[in-house]
């Protein structure tokens, strides 16, 4: 008799921990069937790391056959859903066509880029939120540094010299921190940089401080340690436009600039819209059980499903990594007891707090409500990073520690060309055309 086929679509914090957990609790009972674009788990918060050079590009990536074996994985991205077929149609990285069959399926999908409609940004802005856009950004400012260091023009020295951050929630906040730490790094070891400044870091933001989602007393650490390491912080600030060598802010001046890092947030993957099903704010709607209304084969976690949140009534659960992760192990638990595996669960999840980490022995954290700062909460943070992650735990403990004892090794690999990452590449009209490069 043939087995049940389950389909997890995403491998984000919420896919992975679903089909963990799945693959533990049928045990070959089912077929479980793992569609996503590459073949690993990427662990998003450390990628800041990556682009400062503090971690090598592998520690942040677990790799799904060789920590899911139970798990058929089949490499491609879904665009379309037929709920009445019960299929996923999907495009293969070499641009084959395929189709997925299922009895269960589990849209863990994820979230991309948010765009906003300001002229230039998805021309000249730089992304944040893969692999290859962390390997291009450490490239490209080790570049600007010493193109920089060599030009016997002040003001394009200037240019290259600074770089600006759009977005000062959890990633825009870590990668200014660590950005202007690994620059100034960069400076040191360049015999050829006569400039009197150090390299040039602002963060922007709309919102009135930094880390507007966070209690005020990690907000105002964060912001002490960016402003005394010299990142110039400007809240209540936006872009009206970017061009390929500056930005001009809404109060009219003009930044000279050839590097734009743009960590707006993010949006619910539209794969969830397109369903036709009831959404919220782009989330697809489930009941506390994760199951999708009127679809009880159905189920959807992460970023991409509008969580009741039963600790606060009348609300949805935020996107964060900490829900979805728990969310995939319910999500996997309610799929097994739909196949006669175990009992469902009730989604109920109070946060145990944020850690924010801001570079060297600096960071913001609340565990458990209790506000750290300064080694303790770097200490805490890492702590917590180390336990999170499914894989890497050793190698990982090991970068920070030859970190803090060898200096950092500032090459560039050259492996990824700017127009390989756009910054949107959900839409196909906003990404770059490949083999056309910009302007540096």
């Amino acid at each position: 008799m043939s087995r049940e086929r389950i389909v997890i679509v995403g491998a984000g914090f919420a896919g992975y921990q679903a089909a963990r957990t799945l693959s533990h609790r049928v045990r070959g009972a089912a077929e479980i069937v793992l569609l996503n674009p590459t073949d690993y788990f990427l662990y998003l918060p450390l990628l800041p790391q990556v682009a400062a050079g503090i971690l090598e590009p592998r520690r942040v990536t677990v790799s799904i056959p060789g920590t899911l074996p139970r798990v058929r994985l089949v490499l491609g991205e879904a665009d379309h859903v037929d709920l009445e077929a019960r299929s996923v149609g999907y495009t293969g990285p070499e641009g084959d066509r395929g189709e997925l069959r299922y009895d269960r399926l589990v849209l863990a999908v994820g979230s991309v880029n948010k765009l906003l409609p300001v002229p230039g940004v998805a021309e000249y802005a730089h992304g944040f939120r893969g692999l290859p856009e962390a390997l291009y950004l450490r490239d490209h400012i080790t570049r600007q540094i010493e193109l920089a260091a060599v030009t016997g023009d002040r003001a394009e020295g200037a240019a290259r010299a600074t770089f600006v951050v759009v977005g000062a929630g959890y990633t825009g906040t870590e990668v200014a921190a660590q950005g202007k730490l690994f620059t100034d790094a960069l400076v040191r070891k360049q015999p050829a940089w006569r400039r009197t400044d150090k390299p040039r870091w602002l963060l922007l933001d709309i919102a009135p401080r930094v880390l507007p989602e966070l209690d005020h007393r990690l907000s105002d650490t964060a912001q002490r340690v960016l402003r005394e390491r010299g990142v110039d912080v400007r809240t209540g600030t936006s872009v009206k436009e970017a061009r390929p060598h500056g930005i001009t802010l809404d109060n009219g001046e003009f930044i000279e600039t050839h590097t734009l890092v743009w960590c707006v947030g993010v949006r619910p993957d539209p794969l969830v819209t397109d369903l036709g099903l009831p959404v919220e704010h782009g989330r697809l709607r489930v009941d506390p059980q994760l199951n999708v209304v009127g679809h009880p084969d159905v189920f959807a976690c992460g970023d991409a499903a509008a969580v009741p949140d039963l600790t606060r009534p009348g609300h949805f659960t935020p996107m964060t990594a900490q829900h979805a992760s728990r969310q995939g192990k319910v999500a996997g638990r309610n799929v097994a007891a739909s196949l006669g595996y175990g009992e469902r669960q009730t989604y109920k999840h109070n946060d145990l707090g944020f850690v924010v980490d801001l570079g060297g022995v600096k960071a913001a954290a609340n565990p458990l409500g209790v506000p750290l700062s300064g080694p303790l909460a770097g200490a805490v943070t890492r702590g917590y990073h180390l336990a999170a992650m499914p894989g890497n735990r050793v190698r990982v403990a090991a970068d920070w520690m030859l970190d803090a004892v060898l200096p950092r090794q500032s090459v560039q690999l050259g492996l990824v060309r700017s127009w390989t990452v756009p910054l949107d590449s959900s839409s196909p009209e906003l990404a770059r055309v490949p083999g056309a490069p910009r302007k540096e």
